[in-house]
């Protein structure tokens, strides 16, 4: 099993002390998002390898060391201002830490996704075209992968459009930013691939892959018995990964994020967040239905 912590919040960011107390303790109980009494119990003997994505690494990099399991870091990092990423702190910091991190676990565990791009008149190509530029020469050295994809039309994303003020992508965009970002990228020692996209890029110099292919499973784990990810039924070959979190629980506030859909139940969610707790959010009801996974 590979425990992906998390796709439905940042774990890292704002949880990071309680997810250690689960790591110590040895289990996690994960409430099913569909159905609200029934909840999974992962031991963490049953855990091959932790996928930890966030957009901001700093309050793990001093408990890193103390688990001993093989460990990937997807790092979220973009250049937009607080009027789109609200809580997050700033980019020099991340950078920094993002440095930190490649020589703790290494730069072939480190990917950073440049994810989502959007395109407004104040983001326009060419200012993404400067912002990745600019990233790749500041961390030559510390990673060798970017991961980018496109925004998509998610409630959240919607409901901000007025505050996104977000373009439709041309097709002349997406050769900009394909041949742009792969020069880039190459000259800096880094290779770039989308993740999910119609538009791969690769016939401008893009990488074909997955963020988390069956070959790297493979690498970290040593088992090739993993199933293929269905991720929201787009084109994904991603191996399949057990999220931990939760929506509606990510204080970052990013107007385009996919897993937070009502800002108030972040709120009231966060209130309710309990760091001795088994779940994330809250606690365990006597007529909560527990079931061991144990893949």
């Amino acid at each position: 099993m590979i425990l992906n912590v998390s796709g439905r919040t940042d774990i890292v960011a704002f949880y990071s002390e309680w997810f250690m107390n689960r790591y110590k303790i040895g289990f996690v109980d994960v409430r099913n998002p569909f159905n609200d009494k029934m909840v999974s119990r992962i031991y963490f003997d049953d855990v091959d390898a932790i996928l930890f994505c966030t957009k901001n690494p700093i309050p793990m990099l001093d408990k890193i060391n103390q688990i001993k399991k093989p460990i990937i870091f997807h790092i979220t990092l973009t250049p937009y201002k607080n009027d789109i990423e609200a809580n997050i702190p700033p980019k020099g910091l991340i950078i920094e830490a993002i440095k930190k991190l490649s020589k703790i676990i290494g730069k072939d565990n480190l990917y950073i996704r440049y994810d989502p791009i959007f395109i407004s008149d104040k983001y326009s190509v060419d200012y993404h075209i400067k912002a990745f530029n600019k990233l790749c020469i500041l961390l030559n050295g510390y990673i060798n992968k970017f991961i980018i994809s496109f925004i998509d039309e998610y409630k959240n994303v919607k409901n901000n459009q007025k505050i996104l003020k977000y373009k439709k992508i041309s097709e002349e965009d997406y050769k900009k930013i394909g041949l742009s970002f792969s020069k880039s990228a190459k000259e800096n020692g880094m290779s770039v691939q989308t993740c999910c996209e119609e538009h791969n890029l690769i016939e401008f110099g893009f990488k074909k892959g997955e963020c988390l292919s069956h070959e790297l499973a493979f690498k970290l784990t040593g088992k090739t018995d993993f199933k293929t990810w269905k991720a929201r039924g787009k084109n994904c070959r991603c191996v399949q990964m057990v999220d931990i979190g939760a929506y509606n629980t990510c204080k970052h506030f990013c107007r385009y994020c996919y897993a937070n859909y009502d800002e108030k139940k972040v709120t009231n969610n966060f209130i309710k967040h309990d760091k001795n707790s088994s779940l994330l959010i809250g606690n365990l009801k006597k007529d909560d239905i527990i079931k061991i996974r144990k893949k």
